[in-house]
């Protein structure tokens, strides 16, 4: 870190600088970090000079990053985004302000929104924030909680509680049963209109690991519905569109209301299961304990 001080003249300048290079004005740096704009023109400069290089192109009354300058903007932004996070996650570990939760769409549907009225009576004092994402965030880089991870459990980053079992049935509304399916099989279901799942950061089983579960080879068609969200599967089934896997923690309810039906009894249970999970580097705020023990007082194991 000694070389790094020689290089940097204050740890204040590369802030000025970030400002500087988003906002491409010395004048709106100045005020955003209400300092002057001699303030900030003499904080680049004497940050150009330790680096021996420009940084900055000035122009008529704005200012543009020069090719070196653009390089070393992009890794002091990654650099202060990756202090910014740590430092609001430890802050929010102490204050207990809020709790965000990290989750699929279709689990923040289909099981949170559900049970939400139930989660506001017992935690009366918590504010619960979700954030859905088509992929698992690093929650200790994002300054999240608490996120529900599909796996085996052994995460080297996180604790983890086992929220449910992966259990997987077909499913498909009422009507498309009674009008499409006659007495459906699996052998027959094979021969049906599917609902596919291709999500692009998530691995999950689809309908030829579910068919190869029960002694049927299937070979996929081009036909059929293919949608990248878990939500919309569950929509299409419940609109009629054809016959898609069910992942029973998010579907069960729906099955209860006659919403969705399973037109077989075979389930494929998957090697994996749905934990909540949360960094092992940094403490879980009060508030964020209860929401981890109030999701587990939910789990359906």
């Amino acid at each position: 870190m000694q070389n790094l001080r020689n290089l940097i003249p204050s740890p204040g300048a590369l802030f000025v600088f970030e400002a500087a290079g988003r906002l491409s004005s010395f004048t709106r740096a100045a005020e955003e970090l209400s300092i002057s704009q001699a303030a900030v023109s003499y904080a680049i400069k004497q940050l150009e000079e330790a680096l021996g290089q420009a940084l900055f192109r000035r122009q008529h009354r704005k200012v543009a990053l020069t090719e070196a300058g653009e390089r070393f903007f992009s890794d002091v932004s990654i650099g202060l985004a990756h202090i910014r996070r740590s430092a609001e996650a430890l802050h929010q570990s102490q204050s207990g302000r809020h709790v965000t939760l990290s989750v699929s769409t279709a689990f923040a549907s289909q099981w949170i929104l559900p049970r939400l009225a139930g989660f506001h009576a017992d935690c009366p004092s918590v504010d619960l924030r979700l954030q859905t994402t088509d992929r698992d965030s690093d929650l200790a880089a994002e300054g999240i909680a608490l996120g529900i991870r599909r796996g085996s459990g052994g995460w080297a980053e996180y604790e983890t509680a086992l929220l449910a079992p992966e259990e997987i049935r077909p499913i498909c509304s009422p009507a498309y049963l009674a009008n499409e399916l006659g007495v459906p099989t699996v052998e027959s279901l094979a021969r049906e209109k599917l609902i596919h799942l291709e999500e692009p950061f998530r691995v999950r089983p689809g309908w030829s690991e579910w068919f190869s579960a029960h002694g049927v080879t299937y070979q996929s068609r081009d036909d059929g519905l293919r949608l990248n969200d878990y939500a919309l599967v569950i929509q299409a089934a419940q609109e009629g569109e054809g016959v898609a896997l069910g992942w029973q923690h998010l579907t069960r309810r729906l099955i209860e209301q006659g919403v969705l039906v399973n037109p077989v009894d075979e389930v494929l249970h998957g090697e994996f299961g749905f934990y909540v999970v949360w960094p092992k580097t940094i403490a879980l705020s009060p508030d964020a304990e209860q929401v981890r023990d109030w999701l587990l007082t939910q789990a359906e194991v």
